[in-house]
C-alpha cells in the first residue's frame, strides 16, 4: 500500500477522461490533484486505463509516492514540462 499524489496537465480534449479514471481511484483534492492510499496492483490497473486515455507526446501524469513525510519519489507518465526541486 503507498499514498500518491497525483498531478496532471492533460490536453483539454482528454481531460475529463483522465479526470472519471483518476476518481474510480483517488481522491480528487484540486482542479488537476487527486491523492490517496492504493495497493500495487489497484495503481498498475490505473496507471494501464491511463496509458491508454493520454497522449504521450503531449500529456502529462506526474505520481509522487509518499513513504514518509521526509522521503518521496516522483515519476512521470509522458512528457515532462519542466524540471523542479523538492517542494514538499
Amino acid at each position: 500500500m503507498a499514498y500518491l499524489i497525483i498531478t496532471y496537465d492533460i490536453g483539454e480534449e482528454r481531460v475529463n477522461k483522465v479526470r472519471k479514471i483518476l476518481k474510480k481511484y483517488f481522491m480528487w483534492v484540486q482542479n488537476s490533484v487527486f491523492e490517496g492510499d492504493i495497493t500495487d496492483g489497484r495503481l498498475q490497473k490505473c496507471r494501464l486505463e491511463l496509458s491508454k486515455a493520454i497522449k504521450n507526446e503531449d500529456d502529462s501524469i506526474y505520481f509522487y509516492s509518499l513513504e514518509n513525510r521526509l522521503n518521496y519519489r516522483k515519476t512521470v507518465m509522458g512528457v515532462e514540462k519542466e524540471l523542479t526541486g523538492n517542494i514538499l
